[in-house]
């Protein structure tokens, strides 16, 4: 992709410092693509665990993953509540939730054991854990998070890129989709008496969990 500089000096009424702007603009499509590397990375990883327990046990551990990058709105948006500025010098330095990769399971044991197994690779660094299973948040909201950090190998050499996961079961998923989507029809502001509501649905949901692991226990000691 080529700019020509002159034209778009004599088209700057703002007068914006145009080879400036050219090199943050590189430089965003440079962090994306290293983000985008860093979701692969993890998701390669994340595949050949699942395969290895197919191969090994006949059963997969992981229901689905996906993945996101977060938008430059968004991106913009956190750096300027920080009062940091919108750079990606500052992009790297400050944010570590950029990439993000969900990971759904169908048992809750399964959630520690995808945690354990990422911790055993040598190129894998956590930084922090939250876990909002054994302790969930306010709302009723379940899930494990891990703040990692994987190597990806680029033309011009290693760099450490953290990256976002999210562990939760089938059953935490939908309350958390369904629980998102409420909030964003009602600007985020849900009646007192209806959050209420919410929370118990989760408990329900965290029982249910726990009744289809104990009865996954007792098929396979009568198999």
């Amino acid at each position: 992709m080529n700019f020509d500089l002159s034209v778009m000096n004599e088209q700057n009424p703002f007068n914006i410092d145009i080879e400036k702007f050219i090199e943050q603009f590189y430089g965003f499509i440079q962090i994306n693509h290293l983000y985008d590397s860093a979701i692969h990375e993890i998701e390669t990883k994340l595949e050949i665990i699942d395969s290895e327990f197919q191969s090994k046990f006949s059963r997969n551990p992981i229901h689905n993953i996906s993945s996101r990058l977060k938008s430059p709105q968004s991106i913009a948006q956190k750096l300027k509540k920080k009062n940091i500025p919108i750079t990606a010098e500052s992009i790297l330095a400050n944010l570590h939730d950029i990439a993000g990769v969900r990971v759904i399971c169908p048992y809750i044991e399964d959630i520690y054991q995808i945690a354990d197994y990422l911790s055993l690779h040598d190129d894998i660094h956590i930084l922090k854990q939250k876990d909002y299973i054994k302790n969930p948040k306010p709302s009723g909201y379940r899930s494990l998070h891990l703040i990692v950090t994987v190597p990806v190998f680029l033309s011009t050499g290693k760099k450490i890129v953290p990256v976002e996961i999210q562990i939760r079961t089938i059953a935490m998923d939908f309350w958390a989709s369904l629980e998102h989507q409420l909030h964003y029809k009602t600007d985020n502001s849900v009646p007192s008496e209806l959050s209420a509501e919410l929370k118990i649905l989760a408990e329900t949901i965290h029982d249910t969990d726990m009744k289809m692991e104990d009865i996954y226990h007792r098929i396979n000691d009568i198999s």
